[in-house]
């Protein structure tokens, strides 16, 4: 019996004796989290994302593994590409835009959702209310349709005079109508014409910037979403050209040479993004988690795009402005 016995009880002392080699050889979970946008490929606001999750303790390759699909403005092509990330059984799915979560939520009721820069969550219906959106959608909102009025108003302040303002918006985008239903009730109050573009193609930016010169439009206003954020330097370069002072919702517009911005920091809600996902991942129920709605606005003024447009700012402006670009 000794001798039959001695073979397991040695096994097991071994064991016991170096219990941290067997579990070292237990490898660690990998988190797998899908980022679902109709942009052409990463910003500054996704390498924002990054860095965040890697604050929060996360690495790629160690335990985290981003599973990156753009839609590169084919809006059929996110329906593929939300079920594929379903199909290989993500964590969590990041969206960014309502194109893109309108296509997860079309592809899922059980995996978790995190909303990056959605615009009017609840009145697109992608959740039920901000305090309490239920099911598996949450994360953070922009304001970009309730800032539309403000936006007018500025534009007005520098321009006075101008009495028409054309408008470059996404065709076909679920926060179009809401955004242009708001910019008409604004133009309405201050005694503005709007010349309304719907695009959503890149060859068809020129022909837009051709027909506001028809119109004699004074002014530009545009829509941030992904397909204006790739298009983003070629906006500009045509507003400049057209000589349009431009303003828009995100001051990525701003940094390549718009004239002014005025809205929400979006690298920042990009990071606010990832304590979401950290939040789920360690078993909160996106039902449960309030959606963030932003709380601080910047207004970003460019002031070499106002000397190449011919422009002086007013001191009025520039002195509420959050930053000045020299």
């Amino acid at each position: 019996m000794t001798v039959q016995r001695r073979p397991l009880i040695v096994s097991a002392m071994l064991l016991m004796a170096a219990p941290g080699t067997v579990f070292a050889q237990t490898p660690a979970k990998i988190w797998r989290i899908g980022y679902l946008s109709n942009a052409s490929g990463p910003d500054e606001a996704t390498e924002a994302l990054r860095a965040q999750m890697t604050g929060l303790g996360y690495q790629e390759g160690r335990n985290l593994l981003i599973e990156y699909c753009w839609g590169a403005g084919r809006e059929a092509r996110l329906a593929e590409l939300a079920a594929e990330l379903v199909r290989i059984k993500v964590d969590v799915i990041v969206v960014r835009g309502q194109q893109a979560a309108a296509a997860a939520k079309r592809a899922t009721s059980t995996v978790p959702i995190v909303m990056a820069v959605v615009g009017d969550p609840v009145g697109t219906g992608l959740v039920a209310n901000l305090a309490h959106p239920g099911g598996n959608i949450t994360g953070v909102g922009v304001m970009a349709t309730d800032l539309a009025g403000k936006r007018v108003q500025l534009l007005r302040e520098l321009l006075p005079k101008t009495s028409r303002f054309a408008v470059l918006v996404l065709k076909g985008g679920p926060g179009t109508p809401p955004l242009v239903e708001q910019l008409q009730a604004a133009a309405l109050q201050t005694g503005i014409t709007l010349a309304v573009q719907y695009v959503n193609e890149g060859e068809a930016l020129a022909g837009a910037f051709a027909a506001w010169r028809l119109e004699r439009a004074q002014a530009l206003m545009v829509q941030s979403t992904p397909f204006s954020n790739d298009h983003r330097k070629r906006i500009v370069e045509l507003a400049l050209q057209h000589k349009l002072p431009m303003m828009s919702d995100n001051r990525g517009f701003v940094d390549v040479g718009g004239l002014m911005s005025y809205g929400t920091n979006i690298v920042e809600l990009q990071r606010r993004v990832a304590s979401y996902v950290d939040k789920i991942l360690k078993g909160a129920k996106p039902g449960d988690l309030p959606v963030e709605q932003p709380t601080t606005f910047e207004l970003v003024i460019n002031l070499k795009a106002a000397r190449a447009l011919g422009l002086t700012i007013p001191q009025s402006l520039l002195l509420r402005a959050d930053e000045v670009i020299r």
